[in-house]
């Protein structure tokens, strides 16, 4: 069976659990063991797919069609463990499982009560769609103390006294704060925490401390002391230069070292194989030299809306032994007199996914200045289809061109996706739809044209790439758009759906319906933005 490791949290929010979940999941699996990764998020709405990206930042999407949270993107870039819709779960989706058993009769006319009835729920959900996993990782999002998270703290502390001391771990991530003008490290907050952890009945087991700098030994003793845990389990995490370093910082400090201690396993492994990591550190540390690539998106005052996307690009990085350097640019700039000079000098553009008019006409401006002054450009979902406006617009000379989702337009070059092909069966949207779970989600083929760019770049005539869309490039206006110069290379299997554009005499012109970057890693990068990257150093050599 399975052991189970609960990752919780306290202090403050944002101090980085989900990628400690899967640094851990990375230590472990350079053990040897098999690894599976959970997020239980205490919030009501189903999923985050219809909340904002101020909200909750980007939705990550699995290939099963999940629309999930962006901490299962760390999972499986530091593990390459696919992440399943069985691996993420809101107290909204309990809540309606539990209200449908209920409404069914299921319950056979008992009260429903969070406990036992949620909280089973939960426990379930934790040890379901489960095979040969050594160790599960389950996340519990949110701060301990806050109401939202009472039920799953409860369902965690059923769960490990049923399966004893041998078969469950309890991480607590905690901030120990420098206050630099007192010159002191304070271990209270770490305290309060613990004390808050206890009251619901849970001990933590091993303490991950946040922190600045190094917590001496004798501020983990004071800690252990007051928390009821042995000194060799207070753990520091300290702040490193880039995230692909925290594998091998948190090994330095001996903390797969600890869980593996807690479950006996010391004596039947070797040290873990991290030799990947350190050659992915020195690629990020010691890079042969720097490219700029542009970002003209909606939500960059919120980084995290595009999280995947700028690993992406360092992984593009990571593959060429070069540093990218990322500038953040709103696309409602460009949409003011004289501002098109931001772009000057960058060596890359790249335009993001995104819902909405609002940056709209600021992107297509961006599309327009990388096709004519021949700089790299890569547009993803959005970006795709503000590239194939632009072309119909300045290319074609098609007046009036645009997207239904903006309202009714002379030419509608974008428009409502109303049905496509998912394993064999058709499935229709329509525009009075409700938004939430209905776009077209998840893994789908795509045919690659045969001597056309991306065919060279993935090296093979059939791919699969994860979508998040409810807008399409009619195909209507293929034809025009192919005799002004704009190539579709990729298309759905049953030939009705661009995927893919390109412009073939362009350095680099590649604009994609789809999003790459959910399936990029440190150790695989992926080929699109590989070879983006590729172009934008041959493009800065040029200058």
């Amino acid at each position: 069976m399975s052991k189970f490791i609960f990752i919780t949290g306290g202090v403050v929010s944002s101090l980085g659990k989900g990628l400690a979940s899967a640094a851990l999941g990375a230590l472990l699996q350079a053990r040897g063991y098999k690894v599976r990764l959970r997020k239980l998020d205490p919030y009501l709405n189903v999923d985050p797919g219809t909340m904002s990206p101020y909200q909750h930042g980007e939705v990550y999407v699995t290939d099963d069609g999940a629309e999930t949270d962006l901490d299962l993107g760390h999972y499986e870039r530091f593990t390459g463990v696919p992440a399943k819709r069985s691996d993420n779960v809101t107290t909204g989706q309990l809540y309606m499982d539990v209200l449908a058993k209920e409404r069914r009769g299921d319950y056979l006319g008992a009260t429903i009560q969070v406990i036992p009835h949620v909280t089973d729920a939960i426990k379930a959900f934790a040890k379901s769609d489960l095979a040969d996993e050594d160790f599960v990782l389950c996340e519990i999002g949110g701060t301990v103390g806050d109401i939202e998270s009472l039920p799953f703290l409860e369902a965690i502390r059923q769960l490990g006294n049923e399966l004893g001391r041998e078969k469950s771990l309890f991480v607590h991530l905690t901030l120990v704060p420098f206050i630099a003008s007192a010159g002191e490290l304070k271990t209270k907050p770490t305290q309060h925490s613990v004390k808050e952890l206890q009251s619901v009945g849970i001990q933590p087991d091993i303490l991950l401390c946040r922190s600045e700098v190094d917590i001496p030994e004798e501020q983990r003793r004071k800690i252990a002391l007051f928390c009821n845990i042995r000194p060799d389990a207070v753990i520091a995490a300290l702040d490193v230069s880039s995230i692909y370093n925290v594998p091998l910082s948190y090994h330095a400090e001996g903390f797969d070292n600890e869980v593996c201690r807690h479950f006996d396993l010391l004596d039947n492994f070797p040290e873990p194989d991290l030799s990947i990591w350190r050659t992915i550190s020195k690629t990020v540390e010691k890079p042969e030299g720097t490219v700029e690539i542009a970002i003209v998106g909606k939500y960059t005052s919120l980084l995290d809306s595009y999280k995947s996307l700028a690993e992406a690009l360092i992984h593009g990085g990571i593959a060429n032994n070069i540093k990218v350097e990322i500038n953040w640019l709103d696309a409602e700039i460009f949409e003011k007199e004289d501002t098109i000079h931001h772009l000057d000098g960058v060596n890359g553009i790249l335009v993001p996914g995104g819902f909405g008019e609002r940056g709209a006409e600021g992107k297509i401006a961006a599309v327009q200045f990388a096709r004519e002054r021949g700089i790299p450009y890569f547009g993803i979902c959005f970006g795709m289809q503000m590239a194939v406006i632009e072309a119909a617009r300045n290319l074609s000379g098609i007046k009036g061109a645009g997207s239904t989702e903006f309202g009714i337009c002379d030419q509608p070059v974008v428009g409502l996706l109303t049905e496509w092909i998912k394993e064999g069966v058709t499935e229709e949207r329509h525009d009075k739809d409700d938004l939430g779970g209905t776009m077209r989600l998840g893994a789908y083929d795509c045919d690659l044209i045969p001597n056309s760019r991306v065919r060279d770049i993935y090296g093979s005539d059939r791919i699969s790439e994860r979508h998040r869309h409810r807008y399409e490039v009619n195909i209507d206006y293929k034809e025009r758009l192919e005799a002004a110069g704009l190539i579709f290379s990729g298309m759905s299997p049953d030939k009705k759906l661009p995927e893919i554009v390109e412009i073939p005499d362009h350095p680099w012109f590649v604009a994609v319906q789809f999003h790459p970057e959910l399936k990029s890693k440190p150790f695989d990068p992926h080929p699109l933005f590989k070879h983006f990257i590729s172009a934008a150093v041959y493009q800065s050599r040029l200058v």
